[in-house]
């Protein structure tokens, strides 16, 4: 079976949890979705756009930094 890999956003957004010391269940109650849905996004399997923005806002990730999945 092969593995699943997340998009470089995916990544950003992963490192900035790591770095912030919060869970990705932290972070799906702040912008208001499941931990599925939000893996899904992660991983480049939904487009997110709806959550996008409010990621960015939550992580405090800078504009250049920002990618729709």
């Amino acid at each position: 079976m092969k593995q699943r890999q997340l998009t470089p956003m995916g990544k950003r957004v992963v490192k900035r949890l790591i770095d912030m010391n919060k869970t990705q269940q932290w972070l799906c109650d702040e912008i208001g979705t499941g931990k599925t849905y939000l893996n899904k996004i992660l991983h480049g399997e939904r487009s997110g756009k709806k959550y996008w923005p409010k990621i960015h806002e939550v992580l405090d990730l800078k504009d250049d930094e920002q990618q729709s999945a």
